[in-house]
């Protein structure tokens, strides 16, 4: 019964120290120093307890080793969820394609701001446009969606922004 209770405290506490580092790490690249610091001040006292206990305990048992690296790896998905759902950002989006107008116009309909670049790939016969937009997080998804169903050849490429003044951020996806 020891064994059981020790393992299932040490499963759980792991899962939440973990978690903190995940959303502190993100924190950190997000520019939020102070509140990342505060984060892993808290985490680290509380890895620190449950690893002292861990590692002094007179119980030997492979269960407290599975206890300590299920929370880990399980306080790393929710981690990541967590800060997918409460931290902001926005995304930087370049696409390439050789339908400019309708490319374009749909995103433009559909609430996005979109910049038009003319370009020159390697195969110049065909007229290629670049599309840059800057979009919430949030709306990638549909985003996407919307440019697979009008240009399935399209290239996408897709870069976390860490600062943006100024510019149109569609309110709500139509």
């Amino acid at each position: 019964m020891a064994l059981a209770l020790l393992a299932a405290k040490i499963f759980f506490v792991r899962i939440l120290d973990v978690s903190m580092g995940t959303v502190r790490m993100i924190l950190l690249v997000k520019g939020r120093k102070v509140i990342a610091s505060l984060v892993g001040f808290v985490e680290i006292a509380i890895w620190f307890a449950v690893v002292k206990e861990a590692i002094n305990t007179d119980v030997t048992s492979i269960w407290i080793i599975i206890a300590y690296s299920g929370g880990f790896a399980i306080g790393t998905l929710i981690g990541s969820i967590l800060s997918e759902k409460f931290i902001k950002g926005s995304l930087n989006v370049q696409i390439i394609t050789t339908k400019n107008d309708k490319v374009a116009d749909a995103l433009r309909e559909n609430g996005y701001a979109v910049s038009v670049l003319d370009i020159k790939g390697k195969d110049d016969t065909k007229p290629k446009y670049m599309l840059i937009m800057e979009v919430d997080k949030n709306h990638f998804n549909h985003l996407r969606t919307l440019i697979k169903d009008l240009d399935s050849k399209a290239f996408i490429v897709v870069n976390e922004t860490k600062f943006v003044q100024n510019g149109y951020f569609r309110d709500a996806i139509k």
